[in-house]
């Protein structure tokens, strides 16, 4: 028993080592890519600071990588992790949006902070919460752009 455990034990340590050597992709795009959402959006500076401290390493095709990042299975979890938030909500690709996708993100966002999904606790655990001013502030600033969007789609209906 002492022996297959040991074998075992051996096994998982050469595992360990040999996923090392397996890197997956960086998700380090240029700032340059926000600027259009933060045109398009009139984002005032303290909601970027919101926006870059709690949702541009997920959310953008620029994330800032922690220590842990380097280290398998971590850096396969954090890889997932982006690819997925990205497939939700990518600032970095926001001129490609419609105006009514634009405003349907922006409605997503709010209804994800509002129900203490975003950002994930996963998150939160390392980097921090949410304050409630800063909810409060990400929050307005999001149902004021959205109404540039919903002007545009019934001017466009009409």
């Amino acid at each position: 028993m002492k022996k297959t455990l040991k074998i075992v034990g051996y096994f998982f340590l050469v595992a360990f080592i040999v996923i090392q050597f397996i890197r997956p992709d960086k998700n380090q795009g240029s700032l340059e890519s926000i600027a259009a959402f933060q045109e398009d959006t009139s984002t005032p500076e303290n909601v970027m600071v919101i926006l870059k401290t709690q949702c541009f390493d997920c959310h953008t095709n620029v994330t800032k990588y922690p220590w842990y990042a380097e280290i398998a299975p971590f850096s396969f979890w954090l890889d997932d992790h982006i690819f997925d938030a990205k497939k939700h909500f990518n600032m970095s690709e926001w001129s490609s949006f419609s105006a009514k996708k634009k405003d349907h993100k922006l409605e997503e966002l709010i209804e994800e902070v509002e129900e203490g999904e975003m950002p994930l606790p996963s998150y939160t655990w390392i980097h921090g919460t949410l304050s409630d001013a800063d909810k409060k502030t990400l929050l307005d600033w999001a149902n004021i752009a959205r109404l540039n969007y919903e002007r545009e789609l019934q001017v466009s209906s009409e």
